[in-house]
């Protein structure tokens, strides 16, 4: 009995100072992992929200970037570390739940969870001003009605717009040529030279080369329409929201992050993300500013995993 009541002593010990230590945090600075290069989209987002969200926490935000791996090594940095809220990550979807399809990656779905997302950018299929369609639907009615006439360029084996678009292809049963290139600017630099027939990415690398007249752009992988491209039709438009796939950013702890600890920081991060200087950085970077909180969040991540799962045992990718 006096083990037992030692025991039950030290245990409501420990409950109490968990939320004492909650009603602490944060007393230090807070690390914000980016798993990606400085200079790129990640890296302004990342920086500026971490920048507001200071403001709101009281306590400074250090940065590090630590990319490679296609963002694979510095989301397990985030995920093995001590879960105790001083370490976050700011990521993009990828890394999440794109690569793990087609990489073995050191870490789970269950070991991280998402305080909120800031918002996303449309990946975007353009083809050249002769090309026979200039309507989302006319796009995919072409393609489906001429199976494997067409390449369509990407940004690796295995990665988001890849997946993306085949997601669509199938759902209208299309079938176009997929060729991986390293980039979107890679895609964009060999479908101008006329080495494939569609350009398939990010909306900067393609946008300046639209409004020079060297390329149309028929569809957007995401539901609804963007400001940057005002003429590509949204897959609302036609009859495929369900299928959106979409580039977008958000910060993740440590799945054994304290609950009180995650709903300080996703409370600051939300008010962050929808700051007016986080809605100016992303229109500028053609980038729609929609914050959503931790449930909403962990949510897409679910549903977003699963149906690019399926998608890629569909297309036969193989685990490297």
């Amino acid at each position: 009995m006096r083990h037992s009541t030692k025991a039950l002593a030290v245990f409501a010990l420990t409950a109490a100072c968990v939320p004492a230590l909650a009603d602490q945090f944060p007393s230090r600075s807070i690390t914000v992992i980016i798993p990606a290069a400085p200079g790129g989209g990640t890296d302004t987002f990342g920086r500026k929200v971490a920048e507001r969200a200071e403001k709101e926490l009281g306590q400074t935000m250090a940065i590090e970037n630590k990319g490679g791996g296609s963002g694979s090594i510095g989301l397990s940095q985030v995920v093995t570390a001590k879960p105790d809220g001083y370490t976050v990550g700011f990521v993009w979807n990828s890394p999440i739940t794109t690569i793990p399809h087609s990489l073995n990656v050191p870490y789970k779905r269950t070991d991280y969870s998402a305080l909120m997302s800031i918002g996303y950018s449309s990946y975007v299929i353009c083809v050249r001003p002769d090309f026979p369609a200039k309507t989302g639907k006319e796009l995919l009615d072409v393609l489906k009605s001429n199976p494997d006439k067409y390449t369509i360029g990407n940004d690796g084996v295995g990665g988001t717009m890849q997946l993306a678009s085949e997601r669509i292809f199938a759902k209208v049963g299309a079938k176009v040529r997929q060729v991986p290139f390293k980039g979107a600017g890679d895609t964009a630099k060999n479908f101008l030279g006329g080495h494939i027939d569609i350009y398939g990415g990010s909306i900067p690398p393609i946008q300046q080369h639209v409004m020079a007249g060297k390329a149309k752009c028929p569809l957007l992988t995401s539901a609804e329409r963007n400001a940057a491209l005002p003429d590509a039709s949204g897959l609302a438009d036609v009859g495929l929201a369900s299928e959106e796939t979409v580039l977008w950013w958000g910060l993740i702890v440590p799945v054994k992050t304290p609950d009180a600890v995650k709903a300080k920081l996703e409370a600051a991060f939300m008010k962050a993300g929808a700051s007016d200087e986080m809605k100016t950085v992303m229109a500028n970077k053609g980038a729609v500013n929609r914050p959503l909180g931790a449930a909403e969040t962990n949510k897409l991540i679910a549903s977003e995993y699963d149906a690019l799962e399926k998608v890629a045992l569909s297309i036969g990718l193989k685990k490297k």
